[in-house]
């Protein structure tokens, strides 16, 4: 179950998912549409956690069910269990959820004891509670009906999110396969993972083995900010250049999260409010227009598979690609 729970993750983060819109779909190399990263997840969990925790889940209603593992576990175990708290791992939320009512203790189905509900948002997914007499919007494809007469509704029109229930002990194994939280990291450790590594910095801020949490905006947004090249190499950084990389991330992600994230596409908060951080965008998004500290017009590369916007000037590339081609062309005569 972990394994395949691993597997799963793995493409919903690293995009290697079929387009289910498309008859005959070959596998997308990259998103066309930005996904929530860590300040919009935070900016949903914070909502509910004032919303819905507290609150028992009473019953479970299905629609579409290609994005949830096991379907029947949710239907089985869920109802019956209180909503303890909603929290925030990398890009992802962790329901937790209590002890099923009325459950046997010792019993072999696991009800006796917590479990979570790990939910990813994709690309167009939304979590939030409505009245339950509120009719449902197309493309709800869960509705979890509380104890207050409210209904939890996923909504997904691409359904490239992720829904799971986990119970505790599979949940530990799968979190280990994620970094540190790019908010909670220390200096140290932040510079072992980066400066340790030949990767680009790009893939590195992107890698969630390495950092959980940060995706493409503030990725572009960071090393635009700390005048890092996105195609550096970690272990190219300075230790000033790592330290400094990591206030830089950091802050950006502080001052995202309280403009509520970036709404570039379908990103609503938990109240279907949209963010307002894209309007503090630097680089993301602006291919061709003037970089906001020298004047220079921002360029969109592909690195690590992604699309990257970064000013040309302050950023320059890295020396040590310029010194590869002129040794490949005196070995090559």
């Amino acid at each position: 179950m972990a394994d395949r729970l691993r597997r799963t993750i793995r493409e919903v983060e690293f995009l290697h998912v079929a387009d289910k819109g498309r008859s005959n779909a070959a596998p997308l190399l990259f998103w066309t549409e930005p996904m929530p990263e860590l300040p919009e997840v935070e900016t949903v969990v914070r909502g509910l956690q004032k919303s819905i925790a507290g609150r028992r889940i009473l019953s479970v209603r299905l629609g579409n069910t290609d994005f949830i593992d096991d379907p029947a576990a949710v239907e089985q175990h869920v109802p019956g269990r209180q909503i303890q708290a909603v929290e925030r791992y990398g890009k992802f939320m962790l329901l937790r959820l209590s002890a099923r009512a009325n459950a046997v203790a010792g019993s072999a189905n696991g009800d006796a004891e917590t479990a979570s509900l790990l939910v990813h948002l994709g690309m167009t997914g939304q979590l939030a509670p409505f009245a339950a007499a509120q009719p449902y919007a197309k493309h709800t494809h869960v509705r979890f009906g509380l104890d207050d007469g409210r209904e939890l509704r996923y909504r997904d029109p691409r359904r490239f999110g992720r829904i799971a229930y986990l119970t505790e002990a599979v949940l530990t194994e799968v979190l280990t396969a994620f970094g540190a939280d790019p908010l909670l990291v220390s200096a140290e450790e932040f510079a072992s993972r980066i400066r340790s590594r030949n990767a680009q910095i790009k893939a590195l801020l992107l890698d969630q083995s390495v950092l959980r949490g940060v995706g493409n905006i503030y990725a572009d947004e960071s090393l635009w900010r700390a005048k890092i090249h996105p195609a550096r190499r970690g272990a190219q950084l300075s230790k000033q250049q790592a330290a400094t990389m990591r206030k830089v991330l950091q802050d950006v992600l502080r001052k995202a999260i309280l403009a509520r994230g970036s709404s570039i596409s379908d990103f609503l908060d938990a109240e279907g409010q949209p963010g307002e951080y894209q309007r503090h965008h630097r680089a993301y998004g602006r291919e061709g227009k003037r970089c906001y500290r020298c004047g220079t017009g921002i360029r969109r590369v592909i690195v690590a598979g992604r699309s990257s916007y970064f000013c040309p000037k302050c950023q320059p590339a890295p020396r040590v690609q310029k010194q590869n081609k002129r040794s490949r062309r005196v070995r090559n005569g």
